[in-house]
C-alpha cells in the first residue's frame, strides 16, 4: 500500500481543518500518517480526534521559533521517519512544520535518490500587505523553500498572485481554503430573525442568553478567534465603549495569551455588562445561529474559516478590509469592510448595522442584516467543501501520476 506524510507543527490542526483530504488520500489508496508534535494540541482538547480516523501518528517535537536549536532536532525526526517509512506523497501545512518538512524531504531525497512529491499548503503566508515589516523576513524562507515544493497550494488571491513569482519546482495552485461543510452548517441557518414586542430584536433561541447572562432585548455582536494580538480584540473592546448607547454585547469565543489583558481593558472601560468572554466553545454554529453580527477585527488571516462559518449560518460580517477577508466578504453586500484598524471606524460600521435612524425603523435594520446575511449564504457556496475536495483530488492525483 502507498504511504502518505500529512506534516502540521501543532497536534490538532487535520482533524480540524484536513479530514477531507485525509478521505481523499485514502479512497486514492493512501495509508496516512501523520506528524505532529502531540504533546501541543491547539485544536480541540485532547488528541481523541485521531482515534478512528486511520490515521498512524507520530511525534515530533517541533517549536515555534526558526531559530531554536530544536529546529535540527525536529528535522532529523522527520529525514528518520521518511527513511524508515518511505512515503509516496508528503504534505505539510504551517510555516514551521512546512520549512521543516521540505528541507527533511530534499535531504532524504539526495539520500536516497528517490523522488517523493512534496506539497506544501500555505493558509495564509506571514507576510502580506499592511503587517509589520518584520512579518517579511519569512519572504526570503518561503520563496527559497518553493524550490523544493512540487505544489504550492494557496488560497487566496493575493497570496497567488506572490507565489506564481516564486521559482518554484513544481506549479503554484489556488484553492478555496479548506471547505466549508454547508450540509453540516444547514440546520443552523438563520432562515427567521425574531423580534420582540418592544421592536428590539431578540435572536432565534434563548439558550445562550441563558447561559452567558445575555438580556433577551440585546443585540450580540460575536467573535472567535484566538486571544492573540494579531486578532485585535482589544481593537473591538474600545470600539464597544463607543457603542455603550445601544443595547449590544461582544460575545469573545476563544482562549489565549491575551486574555488577562482584554479582561483588563474591559474593566477599565467599565464594559463589564457589554462584553462576555464565553472561552472556548465546541459547537459553534449553534452559537453563531443565535447572535445578530459577526464582529471580525482581526489583522491578518489566509483565508479565515470563523468568517466561512458565520456566512453560511447567514450573519453578515464587520471586519477589516484586509487579505482572505476581502476573498469572502464584498462590502455594502455581505457586510462592511473597514480601511483601517480604528476602533471609532469598526464603532461608525456596527452603528450602521443596529443604530435607528430617522425613519429606519428596529424591523428594518433586522432585514438589513438579514439581506446581508443572505448574500453571504449565497456566496460562501463557492467555497464549500464540494468545491475544494474537486480541487484536491485534481492536485492529488496529477502528482500521484
Amino acid at each position: 500500500m502507498r504511504k502518505a506524510l500529512l506534516v502540521t507543527r501543532v497536534s490538532g490542526f487535520v482533524p480540524q481543518h484536513e479530514m477531507n483530504n485525509v478521505k481523499i488520500l485514502q479512497e486514492l489508496g493512501f495509508e496516512v500518517h501523520y506528524a505532529t508534535d502531540l504533546q501541543n494540541v491547539v485544536y480541540g482538547k485532547d488528541n481523541s480526534r485521531l482515534e478512528g480516523s486511520g490515521m498512524i501518528p507520530h511525534q515530533i517535537d517541533f517549536c515555534r521559533s526558526p531559530f531554536s536549536r530544536k529546529v535540527k532536532i525536529a528535522q532529523r525526526q522527520l529525514e528518520d521517519l521518511m527513511l524508515r517509512e518511505t512515503f509516496d506523497l508528503i504534505h505539510c501545512h504551517m510555516p514551521m512544520s512546512g520549512v521543516v518538512a521540505r528541507r527533511a524531504a530534499w535531504q532524504v531525497r539526495k539520500k536516497t535518490g528517490r523522488e517523493v512529491p512534496v506539497l506544501y499548503t500555505a493558509h495564509g503566508f506571514h507576510f502580506c500587505h499592511g503587517v509589520p515589516w518584520k512579518n517579511w523576513l519569512y519572504y526570503p524562507i518561503e520563496r527559497h523553500y518553493a524550490r523544493y515544493t512540487d505544489r504550492l497550494i494557496l488560497i487566496n488571491q493575493e497570496d497567488y498572485r506572490r507565489g506564481c513569482h516564486f521559482p518554484i519546482r513544481g506549479k503554484v495552485v489556488k484553492i478555496n481554503g479548506v471547505g466549508m461543510d454547508l450540509e453540516k452548517m444547514a440546520p443552523y441557518q438563520k432562515r427567521h430573525w425574531q423580534v420582540g414586542g418592544d421592536g428590539k430584536e431578540c435572536g432565534t433561541a434563548c439558550d445562550i442568553r441563558k447561559h452567558y447572562g445575555i438580556p433577551s432585548d440585546c443585540g450580540i455582536l460575536v467573535t472567535v478567534g484566538e486571544l492573540a494580538p494579531s486578532k485585535n480584540h482589544l481593537v473591538a473592546i474600545e470600539a464597544m465603549a463607543e457603542l455603550q448607547d445601544l443595547n449590544l454585547v461582544y460575545l469573545i469565543c476563544g482562549k489565549g495569551r491575551m486574555e488577562a489583558a482584554l479582561r483588563k481593558k474591559v474593566r477599565e472601560l467599565h464594559l463589564e455588562n457589554n462584553v462576555c468572554f464565553a472561552g472556548y466553545v465546541e459547537h459553534i454554529p449553534e452559537l453563531l445561529q443565535q447572535c445578530d453580527c459577526f464582529f471580525f477585527p482581526s489583522g491578518r488571516e489566509g483565508l479565515p474559516v470563523a468568517v466561512m462559518e458565520a456566512m453560511a449560518v447567514g450573519l453578515p460580517v464587520i471586519a477589516a478590509d484586509i487579505r482572505g477577508v476581502h476573498d469572502l466578504i464584498q462590502h455594502g453586500k455581505g457586510g462592511y469592510l473597514t480601511k483601517s484598524f480604528s476602533h471609532a471606524e469598526y464603532a461608525a460600521k456596527v452603528r450602521r448595522l443596529f443604530a435607528e435612524k430617522g425613519s429606519e425603523s428596529a424591523l428594518s435594520k433586522v432585514a438589513r442584516r438579514e439581506e446581508l446575511g443572505r448574500w453571504n449564504q449565497e456566496r460562501i457556496k463557492g467555497f464549500s467543501l464540494e468545491v475544494v475536495e474537486k480541487q484536491m483530488r485534481q492536485i492529488y492525483s496529477e502528482v500521484v501520476r
